[in-house]
């Protein structure tokens, strides 16, 4: 038997208090709409943000260590405006090589987080 799956949401983890600065990261500088969270959820900290028709949840984690190779992958077709806006904001960028023509970069969020972000569409 096969299972039709879809993405419905990513957490990741940040430290206790941290969510001001993942806003300012995640609404900030991505510019991503910060989602309510339920009430009864509410009360673990953390706050979740719309990426497109799914989520990223940034999740509160007492013995938080970073995820410095596991990933979240971003696709925009603002590749180069994003990335001038995060080394205009401090945060380093690193190339790695095109996949299948497309363009990207990894950076890290202020908790040490990678993440990747991909042109959309195919550069030739």
């Amino acid at each position: 038997m096969t299972f039709s799956f879809e993405i419905d949401h990513v957490q990741i983890a940040i430290p206790v208090g941290g969510e001001d600065e993942g806003r300012r990261f995640f609404a900030g500088l991505l510019g991503l709409v910060e989602l309510p969270k339920p009430a009864d959820m509410a009360v673990r900290g953390g706050c979740w943000f719309a990426v497109a028709d799914r989520q990223i949840h940034l999740g509160v984690e007492a013995d938080f260590r970073a995820a410095k190779k596991a990933h979240v992958a971003f696709n925009t077709v603002e590749l180069d405006e994003l990335r001038a806006r995060l080394e205009s904001a401090g945060y380093q960028t690193h190339d790695d090589s095109d996949i299948d023509g497309r363009k990207r970069f990894f950076t890290h969020d202020p908790f040490g987080n990678r993440f990747e972000f991909m042109d959309r569409t195919a550069r030739t």
